[in-house]
């Protein structure tokens, strides 16, 4: 299993789910539950500047998403529905207490959908940057010999052999320290928070059993629910924290987000597409400030 350097105060734990090894982490003793889901190629780690502060007053706990981090990473097919069940069957059996669930990029997108699809067990969503697509996306009409070019290309990739070249370049490309460092420049505000620990984090678990394939399976997941679908159905209360300078999930998709979700919560953090890791200060006083008003709301009594 991958050895990284990990803060001695947090308890990390394995947990069997269908027979799969799932490491997760925890602190704090007190406050209601919060439950962090790191994005793609990162992990429990990745929130390590938010843990320690957020369990003075609240009971943490990370998790990494099967495939990923300390987890194992078996050569089955991975999907929103993987994730979103175990996330579920990780709150009924570890955490046994409803969540306030905080997702960053994919992990936004697996927290959503988990939020939406089991609201018995979520008080509240915060995501950071979510990844996904709005169906509007699908929708902008591009010239044709584009629309050509993406037909043929989404063809090959069905076939096994393209994918299996394919990904093997790619995994080799990021599967480099220095590689890994140049992409988190490119998506960070701050190059400072670009760290050697932060660049390790992310290239040691490429190193582990079945990491490969699970690369490969991101050209085979079958399509999600598109984030319109889900923001529509979506009972739980629901806070924004949106880096404004993030290449990949712009700003004016977090305003997509509010269209969808006029309820939310929006507010801007000035950082790239891990707020959490660059501005992790601005980022813990929003979600603590949020959390503490939707608990402020619970326990007010019904108006006769």
């Amino acid at each position: 299993m991958t050895q990284l350097e990990v803060v001695p105060e947090l308890k990390q734990a394995d947990w069997l789910w269908k027979g799969w090894r799932v490491h997760y982490v925890q602190s704090g003793t007190t406050g209601p539950d919060i439950l962090l889901i790191h994005g793609f190629g990162a992990s429990t780690d990745h929130w390590r500047k938010n843990i320690e502060v957020l369990s003075r007053h609240y009971r943490v706990w990370a998790v990494d998403l099967l495939g990923f981090g300390r987890s194992q990473k078996p050569k089955i097919t991975y999907s929103s529905d993987l994730w979103r069940d175990q996330l579920q069957d990780f709150c009924r059996e570890i955490i046994q207490a409803p969540v306030y669930v905080a997702g960053n990029s994919l992990g936004g997108y697996a927290a959503l959908c988990f939020a939406v699809d089991c609201p018995d067990w979520t008080q509240g969503l915060v995501l950071l940057n979510c990844a996904g697509p709005f169906t509007a996306d699908s929708q902008v009409q591009r010239p044709l010999w584009q629309q050509a070019i993406s037909e043929i290309t989404r063809s090959l990739l069905k076939l096994p052999f393209v994918i299996e070249v394919v990904s093997f370049f790619l995994f080799n490309r990021t599967r480099d320290r220095q590689r890994i460092r140049e992409i988190l420049l490119k998506v960070y505000k701050d190059p400072t928070a670009v760290t050697d620990r932060l660049v390790e984090e992310i290239y040691q678990p490429a190193f582990d059993e079945g990491a490969l394939d699970v690369f490969a399976a991101v050209f085979k997941t079958p399509p999600g629910r598109k984030l319109d679908e889900l923001l529509k159905n979506l009972q739980r209360p629901l806070l924004l924290l949106w880096g404004n300078a993030d290449p990949w999930m712009t700003p004016t998709k977090a305003q997509q987000f509010l269209h969808y979700a006029p309820d939310a919560t929006l507010e801007w953090v000035d950082a790239g597409h891990c707020p959490h890791d660059e501005r992790p200060e601005v980022v813990n006083a929003a979600l603590d400030q949020w959390i503490q008003t939707q608990e402020a709301q619970i326990s007010q009594p019904p108006t006769p």
